[in-house]
């Protein structure tokens, strides 16, 4: 392989990585049909939380004018040393910024604002009770080991040329576990999978680019 080609791989590679690590998704009217899946942590007071895990898939259904709708799945996978838990709400970023947003299923109300455990302010977040904040979501929501689905949809101003979602996240609460009774947590997305293709992990692309850097050292070595 000649240098040029190595030097090419490895480009090529860091900026896959770069890229999976932002965990965004941008959609367009193009990708009617594709489906989006995002995997979720459990997260609380600077620490990770063993076993509480959940999981969300976006499936673009329709462009029309103003608006992107969206079909969307909500899993809790918690599991050992979990013994409790249920996500009331789910939520992302926008850009650009939507106008509004309807939702149906059991998570059929919508609301922004800040997201507790220091993640911030997001766009727009879903959930099954009232309330003007992404902070609570009553005691609705999906219990360990169950699912739920539902559809989704984001209002613009104006029409847009292709959607980006960022910033994924879920709210934890009535979490049962060790040295936590009816707590609560967030949980951090990463974009798994992306129209029906699996994300490779950012850790996984960045030592294949160092192996490939490696091997462009020894053939410039080899070769002076």
């Amino acid at each position: 392989m000649s240098f040029t080609k190595i030097s090419l791989a490895v480009t090529a590679l860091l900026a896959s990585a770069s890229a999976a690590h932002a965990n965004v998704i941008t959609v367009s009217a193009a990708d009617i049909g594709n489906s989006y899946t995002i995997d979720y942590d459990g997260f609380t007071d600077g620490q990770t939380i063993d076993g509480l895990t959940g999981q969300t898939t976006f499936t673009l259904t329709g462009v029309t004018g103003t608006t992107y709708s969206f079909d969307y799945s909500v899993a809790n996978t918690s599991s050992d040393p979990i013994d409790a838990s249920r996500i009331s709400i789910f939520g992302f970023n926008t850009d650009p910024n939507i106008s509004g947003a309807t939702s149906t299923g059991e998570f059929d109300q919508t609301a922004s604002g800040n997201v507790p455990s220091g993640f911030g302010h997001v766009e727009v977040c879903f959930k099954g009770a009232t309330g003007p904040n992404c902070s609570g979501g009553g005691s609705a929501g999906v219990e360990l080991g169950d699912s739920t689905t539902g559809s989704l949809t984001l209002s613009f101003a104006d029409m847009l040329d292709e959607l980006t979602l960022s910033d994924f996240f879920v709210r934890y609460q009535s979490i049962d576990g060790p040295g936590m009774t009816g707590g609560s947590a967030i949980g951090r997305g990463t974009v798994s999978s992306s129209g029906g293709t699996p994300v490779p992990a950012p850790a996984a692309l960045g030592l294949f680019a160092i192996a490939a850097g490696g091997l462009l050292t020894r053939r410039t070595r080899k070769a002076a």
